[in-house]
């Protein structure tokens, strides 16, 4: 169930809010240039990082005025107008003192916060945050004026578009998978209108946040990729050489989202800055989809053939699952007999590979059962383990020879990759609890 989403009145706007997690601590989240509390939720990958990022805190996260479910006055909020969207929302909640993470252009109002109400504030956190966004002659990081004019045209021509996304606004990397880069594009649409955007963009040009940054007294960590195509590294680094103390960690990616395949290595380096304690194992957890084969009737089919028919049959089977494999980037992490575990850094490319292999092996005159599914894996050496693997194995267990069964979660995730699916009702999987909506892949 989702989160209930609260108000709280900062001047004469409506500031939506949401809660989740117990404590110990609380941790305020700003949002970047745009958020929608809502459907944080309906995406696999937003989900489950605030899920896991509220198991160690009191997770407060906002939509600031203009954006998602907060009111959207006509005229767009300045930085000081937005940063004080924290303090009112800390106030109706009832909080006194709050670690604050920003996030993107939520940095800049993180930093703000933390330069005007020092006595609210616990430790300040940024991610993908610089000083300012505009290069000049005294600071060389950030767009150029007339790069940043560029975009701003992106943002009314044909919002959001494939550049903005994967480049100076979202910055979701050139590498991400065009299911998800679909998905976000739903999100932006809904999260704000593009003349919200046009202005807030106007306004993120004017920022700079460096006369207030030596004035900040909570403990600071800042965090940014090495090849984020928003927030350049070198930038991040001077804001947290301007911060007196402030510690900065850098994490490898071409990307501006925090919420890739490391994420339990990120959220585990904020668990322990906002509670001095670093969960045990953390960094050994990815998110990833996993797909299970197996050739369909196998027993009865070795016992016809022969030892030695059977081993030359499963090696044309292995050459052919391999070739795939290496087309569509999938990782062999098992194979057992007949039997392939594969993991993939993307939903779409498993499911692609899959009806690749069933289509393929059936020259060799056999049929494969194929399942998919994307959840939290524990890396074991070269192998992966956990829930979301055993969810795979009993997904392919249901599956009809020659076809590729997946989870609701896969085909959420794929959305508008033009791959189709037909919905096999709810099944029960062994082991498993709850009940599973599965679908079938089509070809």
């Amino acid at each position: 169930m989702l989160p209930k989403t609260r108000y709280a009145r900062s001047d004469d706007v409506l500031i939506a809010y949401q809660v989740t997690g117990e404590g110990p601590v609380d941790v305020v989240l700003a949002p970047g240039t745009m958020s929608h509390l809502d459907l944080d939720w309906e995406i696999p990958r937003r989900a489950l990082f605030f899920e896991r990022f509220s198991r160690f805190c009191r997770l407060i996260r906002f939509d600031k005025r203009g954006t998602g479910l907060s009111d959207r006055p006509v005229k767009m909020a300045t930085l000081e107008e937005r940063t004080d969207d924290i303090r009112a929302v800390m106030d109706a909640i009832g909080i006194e003192r709050a670690n604050i993470f920003g996030a993107s252009e939520g940095g800049s109002m993180a930093c703000m916060f933390a330069a005007t109400y020092p006595q609210r504030m616990n430790a300040l956190l940024t991610w993908g945050a610089q000083a300012r966004w505009i290069a000049t002659a005294d600071y060389p990081w950030g767009q150029t004026q007339a790069e940043f004019d560029e975009m701003l045209k992106m943002v009314l021509d044909g919002w959001p578009s494939f550049e903005y996304i994967t480049g100076p606004g979202a910055g979701l990397g050139k590498d991400a998978d065009p299911a998800y880069i679909e998905t976000i594009a739903r999100y932006m649409r809904a999260a704000a209108s593009p003349s919200a955007v046009y202005a807030y963009e106007q306004m993120n040009g004017a920022i700079d946040t460096r006369p207030i940054l030596s004035a900040i007294k909570a403990p600071t960590l800042v965090m940014n990729r090495t090849g984020d195509p928003v927030c350049h590294v070198e930038g991040a680094r001077d804001m947290a050489a301007r911060i007196p103390g402030a510690k900065f960690k850098e994490y490898p990616g071409n990307s501006h989202s925090m919420m890739l395949d490391d994420m339990e290595t990120i959220l585990s380096d904020i668990q322990e800055f906002v509670t001095g304690e670093r969960p045990i194992d953390a960094s050994d957890r990815i998110l990833a989809t996993v797909l299970f084969l197996d050739i369909a009737s196998s027993t009865e089919r070795a016992t016809a053939l022969g030892d030695a028919a059977w081993g030359n049959l499963l090696n044309a089977y292995y050459s052919i699952v391999r070739k795939e494999l290496a087309r569509f980037r999938g990782k062999e992490t098992n194979t057992a007999g007949d039997g392939f575990l594969a993991t993939f850094d993307g939903p779409a490319r498993a499911i692609r590979c899959a009806i690749a292999i069933t289509v393929g092996v059936r020259q060799l005159g056999i049929d494969v059962r194929a399942g998919v599914h994307t959840g939290e894996c524990e890396m074991m050496g070269d192998n992966v383990g956990g829930i979301a693997v055993n969810i795979g194995a009993r997904i392919m267990s249901s599956a009809k020879p020659g076809s590729v069964l997946a989870s609701g979660t896969v085909k959420d995730l794929v959305a508008g990759s033009g791959i189709e699916f037909m919905d096999m009702g709810t099944h029960a999987l062994k082991g498993v609890p709850g009940e599973w909506k599965l679908f079938a892949a089509q070809s």
